[in-house]
């Protein structure tokens, strides 16, 4: 790579926004499972994901593996047309109320900015997609397996959340340190990002009583220690 082109690159804007919490006023993949099946089927499943919410707390399972206990209960062998039909329906019915107005307007702000803008999320690709459409912007997520057509229950790689989101940024768009990063985020999950960011957004959509200070510290740290 030139000179000029590594200036140009370095010049370049990536604006990054963490999904649920930052762009949206809470979770959006259970309510979407609750949207898709019925209630029925839906309390079905979530009962049996109690035992492992409650190792969950005690600290004898991760988040990482309740994450995938609880995709393994609701979505092995459910057809991936029917997952994305869903997906459609569910933007189209929430986006009024699940979606931040502050969090719209801050991504169209970047989009009329020319950067480069994503969503970088831990909550499956394929349920976000329609939301990362209607945003017209790109879109990084949890990778769903697929055979056939078929959800297999299974992530494909890793949960995109924590170290994860900067490892899969990268291998997106290479090397964070050649762009301007701008990254906005909520939780324990979004550290390395905000980290690796020359300008970080902690819950910068969030009403001033929910805006609890981000621990620097921790910041400073994950930078000193990448």
């Amino acid at each position: 790579m030139s000179m000029e082109s590594s200036l140009a690159r370095e010049n370049q804007v990536l604006s990054v926004f963490d999904f649920d919490g930052t762009l949206t006023i809470h979770d959006s993949f259970i309510p979407f499972l609750r949207f898709s099946f019925s209630k029925r089927a839906f309390a079905r499943r979530l009962a049996r994901l109690a035992v492992p919410t409650l190792h969950c707390m005690r600290k004898k399972l991760t988040r990482d593996e309740l994450k995938e206990v609880l995709i393994k209960t609701f979505l092995t062998g459910v057809e991936e047309k029917w997952v994305r039909e869903q997906a459609k329906l569910f933007c189209a019915a929430n986006w009024n109320k699940l979606m931040r107005p502050a969090g719209l307007l801050a991504v169209a702000a970047e989009v009329n900015s020319s950067a480069e803008v994503t969503i970088c999320s831990a909550s499956p690709a394929m349920v976000l997609e329609p939301f990362a459409e209607r945003l017209g912007i790109n879109l990084i997520g949890t990778q769903l397996e697929v055979i056939d057509g078929i959800l297999t229950g299974k992530i494909t790689g890793h949960n995109c959340r924590c170290g994860q989101k900067v490892k899969r940024l990268e291998s997106v768009y290479g090397p964070l340190h050649n762009y301007h990063l701008r990254a906005w985020g909520d939780t324990r999950g979004d550290f390395e990002l905000l980290a690796a960011a020359q300008d970080p957004h902690w819950r910068h959509f969030h009403p001033t009583w929910k805006k609890r200070r981000v621990p620097m510290e921790k910041l400073r740290m994950l930078r000193l220690d990448p």
